[in-house]
């Protein structure tokens, strides 16, 4: 397979590194990722400036962009060959619950499959990673999986790893997103010349964490494995809205 692999961490993140290395062993991989730290990016796209893309010193390809910047410009011009799947990670950090709205390694992944490939993003439980090679290896097994019977091409696979060594994971679940309480304020310090200055709060601890979710997965030592997809309509809520506007007489003159 042709892979594209991206990330939210920077071109130099050892998670990408290692997922490459994994990965390269049997495909073919393009590396296309952004020049910095760009965490928490989202699905933001950068239109008011161009793009610069390079070669860094390890033979990636970085560019002075967000995540979903660099997927989207590898698919729709840089590379000379659509990837056949996009990987985004491996990211210093889960990416569970509602973190995946700000999540640009996820961000990432969801480029992908905007234009129409299919998509994973992988994350580390912890902040400071010491296994990840063991999210390596779970990726090459699903990569190998997903040849062999493809998941439905309006999914995007959001693979958590505990951070444990590979021996001592339980195996893969299938999960849903869990949910966390509102985050934690804002931060209010003061710059050198006396002006406030502000830091976003921590996110809020969980609320919905229990069994079936990816936060009680990944916390009892398996892999969460949650499909997403794209469209975030609330069918289940389209009757009811109905009916409220047509009670509601909006638009009566």
């Amino acid at each position: 397979m042709h892979i594209l692999l991206s990330n939210d961490d920077g071109y130099l993140a050892p998670g990408l590194r290692v997922l490459a290395e994994a990965l390269g062993e049997l495909h073919t991989i393009s590396v296309v990722a952004p020049d910095r730290n760009r965490s928490a990016a989202s699905n933001s796209l950068t239109l008011e400036r161009p793009l610069r893309a390079s070669v860094g010193d390890n033979g990636f390809t970085c560019v002075n962009g967000t995540p979903t910047d660099c997927v989207h410009l590898a698919i729709t011009g840089l590379l000379k060959s659509e990837p056949d799947i996009v990987i985004s990670g491996i990211n210093d950090g889960a990416n569970m619950g509602d973190d995946v709205l700000y999540s640009g390694t996820v961000a990432a992944a969801m480029e992908g499959r905007f234009l129409g490939l299919p998509a994973i993003a992988v994350s580390m439980g912890s902040y400071e990673p010491q296994h990840f090679d063991s999210a390596a290896k779970a990726i090459v097994q699903i990569v190998d999986q997903l040849q062999q019977q493809p998941l439905t091409q309006d999914s995007i696979l959001n693979v958590n790893v505990p951070d444990l060594p590979w021996h001592e994971i339980k195996g893969i679940k299938a999960t849903r997103l869990g949910n966390r309480h509102k985050s934690e304020g804002v931060i209010r310090q003061t710059d050198p010349r006396g002006e406030p200055v502000y830091w976003v709060g921590p996110p809020g601890k969980t609320q919905d964490a229990g069994e079936g979710t990816d936060f009680h997965a990944v916390e009892h030592g398996f892999i969460s494995m949650t499909p997403l997809q794209i469209d975030l309509t609330r069918y289940d809520s389209l009757q009811g809205l109905g009916e409220w506007l047509d009670t509601a007489a909006l638009f009566e003159t």
